[in-house]
């Protein structure tokens, strides 16, 4: 029993993850395939939001492989197909988006934010011991109550 659990876990664990992407949609060429794979990967459903369209098994995301294919297909470049489907649905549909200043408070917002939060805590913690000072109480005693604890 103990060998048929190990070896089940051993296969779940080797086994690649399922595509959403349908037989019907891959391309004959490896080649054309592979880049049609690494595009998928790079480019977001739009209507999964956090999924690739590798991933997603959402209708759009069937078209939007099928567009993909397609392009590829007829010639054109990874980056042309990029600024084509980026024409029609924006940085939005890159699961990188570019930096540029559209796109700055999703690259810069975080730290913004954290930055805040730091300047924040600070100018409380420095008014909390201003206020201490004015009222006489000494900082460190921790229990207010005057006496101090003398540490050696």
């Amino acid at each position: 029993m103990r060998l048929i659990m190990l070896a089940t876990l051993a296969l779940l664990w080797i086994a690649p993850a399922a595509q959403a992407i349908a037989p019907s949609e891959m391309l004959s060429d490896p080649v054309l395939e592979g880049r049609a794979r690494e595009l998928g990967k790079e480019l977001r459903c739009p209507k999964c939001q956090n999924q690739s369209l590798d991933d997603s098994e959402a209708g759009i995301a069937s078209d939007l492989r099928r567009i993909v294919r397609e392009r590829l297909v007829a010639g054109d470049s990874d980056a042309q197909v990029k600024d084509y489907l980026t024409a029609r649905y924006g940085d939005f549909v890159l699961l990188e988006p570019p930096v540029k200043s559209t796109t700055w408070i999703l690259w810069y917002g975080p730290f913004a934010v954290i930055l805040l939060g730091a300047i924040v805590i600070w100018r409380i913690a420095k008014r909390n011991k201003a206020r201490l000072a004015a009222s006489g109480a000494d900082p460190d005693d921790d229990d207010g109550d005057g006496w101090e604890i003398t540490r050696r």
